[in-house]
């Protein structure tokens, strides 16, 4: 009797399988945290502040902290990892990240915490860019755009516990705020423990030359009939200004601006968010915070559905036209309109947390493997800039030109992500890595 082989398949076109979902396990687990960490900063800045007797400077610089090592972490470890392989950074970034969460219960200074919540979000960083880039290059084109868009569904889910536990703990002690910024170090451990034995990348063992390793793990973990024949081409040094050679510049551009104006008015309005509800005339209380954490996750959820159904392009371009609109608005209702800005804000909320979903998407799959980490490097360190600066100034932005005007800057934000979208934004839904990556930006 003759036995039949299974017909050959390309690693693109696999189907979903259990090491697909243990590898965006192991990822969404650095989201989850960053959500936490970001989370949780202004609970904890609430109860310090008095204590400490934290000025608007030390406030804004606290709170943009995290997001000042995110840009050097997403940066410098995203690059490397495009020389040394992403399973080492894979595992390195949650080493740093599970001692510097620990570490936040022992402070003393303001400078203390500034500096270990830096060296938590270089871990962070690294983890961004070479998360994105890990699951990009093992998922099928056919689900790579739920996996790579649910990276904000579990960011989400990591802010919003944040918001409950800090809720609890405020009300039981004058010092929750220690256990609340070391309560990240637990879960961090565990993810650490696990990520160790995760295979390397086949893609950039097959860029390095490394055909036989590449294989083995192809057999291993994806089946004997799966092959991966697109990527044979050693990989030579790759020079951090590639990014903006001809061939790439507009690309880096594009994924770097569309992503600054996105997270600039999240991080900058979610980070002090009950300072804001109350300068807003909005009630500030748990029932609120609820409703408003409840809209997160729904947008997180609804955007991946978004991101599967309608074009991506199509998609990030209304909704910057929509959360320019909501917060334009926002800036002139009067503050006795309580109802109708609640509604407004709540919108707001639903869109920007559904069109967050894009981040994960656009920047791993506009670049080649032999960058890929390098480009989702850049654009995260570039967004991570930008929203260390718009929440390190927010506070004082608001106490020098008023509330109005700031939304009024944020409103110009984004209306000038939706122009950068519409030049530039490509359209990546249903293409391979390969493809998606080698497409003409219109």
């Amino acid at each position: 009797m003759q036995i039949v082989k299974p017909p050959k398949i390309q690693m693109d076109d696999v189907p979903l399988n259990r090491f697909h979902i243990k590898i965006a396990g192991l990822t969404f687990g650095a989201h989850f945290i960053d959500g936490y960490v970001l989370g949780q900063i202004g609970f904890a800045l609430t109860q310090m502040t008095p204590q400490m007797g934290l000025s608007s400077f030390w406030q804004g610089m606290l709170g943009s902290s995290a997001l000042i090592g995110l840009f050097l972490g997403s940066l410098f470890l995203g690059h490397i990892s495009d020389f040394i392989g992403r399973q080492k950074i894979f595992c390195f970034s949650f080493i740093i990240i599970t001692i510097g969460t620990f570490s936040q219960f022992f402070i003393e200074t303001p400078l203390e915490l500034f500096l270990l919540r830096i060296f938590i979000g270089i871990g962070l960083g690294g983890d961004y860019s070479v998360g994105h880039t890990m699951l990009a290059e093992i998922s099928p084109r056919k689900h790579r755009g739920i996996l790579l868009g649910s990276f904000s569904v579990i960011w989400t889910f990591g802010y919003v516990a944040a918001n409950f536990l800090g809720h609890y703990l405020t009300y039981i002690d004058p010092n929750a705020w220690r256990w609340l910024l070391m309560s990240a170090s637990l879960p961090a451990f565990i993810i650490l423990l696990l990520r160790i034995g995760t295979p390397e990348s086949p893609r950039w063992l097959m860029k390095k030359g490394r055909y036989e390793e590449a294989n083995t793990i192809i057999k291993k973990y994806f089946g004997t009939n799966v092959i991966l024949n697109d990527e044979y081409s050693e990989i030579k040094a790759i020079s951090f200004f590639a990014l903006f050679s001809p061939q790439y510049r507009q690309r880096t551009l594009f994924n770097s601006l569309f992503f600054i104006c996105l997270v600039i008015p999240y991080f900058a309005i979610y980070t002090f968010l009950p300072s804001i509800l109350n300068i807003m005339g909005l009630n500030q209380s748990f029932s609120t915070d609820l409703l408003l954490n409840f809209i997160l996750i729904i947008g997180a959820l609804l955007g991946i559905v978004l991101t599967q159904t309608f074009s991506r392009r199509g998609f990030l371009i209304y909704s910057f036209i929509f959360l320019a609109i909501c917060l334009g608005l926002l800036s002139f209702i009067p503050e006795q309109q309580t109802l109708v800005m609640l509604m407004l804000f709540a919108a707001f909320t639903l869109v920007l947390s559904a069109v967050s979903n894009l981040v994960g998407v656009f920047p791993a799959e506009s670049f080649p493997t032999k960058m890929r980490a390098l480009g989702v490097g850049f654009a995260t360190s570039m967004s991570r800039l930008g929203s260390a600066i718009g929440t390190g100034l927010l506070p004082i932005a608001i106490l020098s030109f008023g509330m109005q005007s700031t939304m009024l800057i944020l409103t110009g934000i984004l209306a000038s992500g939706a122009i950068i979208s519409i030049l530039w934004a490509p359209e990546t839904k249903d293409l391979s890595l390969v493809e998606a990556s080698d497409i003409s930006v219109p």
